[in-house]
């Protein structure tokens, strides 16, 4: 049985005072664009995903205290997309090392949730950095995961 695949990256995750005005630079300095059609999460009190390509590969802008300069800055998730097989063959663990949950507890495959538009699953490796899978495959997963019984958190 073949193993998940990442086709690429699908956002890195960043902590910034306020989102638009973050935004705002990043457009000025790198190109960055708000993603038009992912914009209501940010409405929601989630992230405000921006990109340079329409979303195939974005910094996901969450409000909340910055990294600021200490030498140990960095990101504070990487999030990788997968298509829908990959996604489910991840969720059932067969011939992966294993992954962990935030508190560094070994865990099956981490936390499903339902984002409507994406599924994701968050994880942890054994050092403690944040991983997530991402797929856009929405419905082919819903309709595999009822078939499985298993159930997601909404975000």
């Amino acid at each position: 049985m073949q193993g998940t695949s990442v086709s690429s990256i699908d956002h890195v995750e960043l902590f910034v005072p306020d989102r638009y005005e973050a935004a705002g630079w990043y457009e000025e300095a790198l190109g960055l664009k708000v993603v038009a059609k992912l914009e209501w999460w940010a409405v929601q009190g989630g992230p405000l995903m921006i990109s340079a390509d329409e979303g195939g590969t974005m910094l996901a802008l969450f409000e909340g205290e910055a990294r600021g300069s200490r030498r140990t800055a960095g990101h504070h998730r990487v999030a990788f997309r997968v298509d829908g097989p990959s996604f489910l063959r991840f969720l059932e663990g067969t011939g992966r090392a294993p992954v962990y949950d935030e508190e560094g507890r070994e865990s099956a495959f981490g936390r499903l949730v339902d984002h409507e538009t994406a599924y994701s699953v968050y994880f942890c490796d054994p050092y403690g950095n944040r991983y997530e899978l991402t797929t856009y495959d929405h419905d082919e997963v819903a309709t595999r995961l009822a078939k499985a019984g298993h159930s997601a958190a909404s975000a």
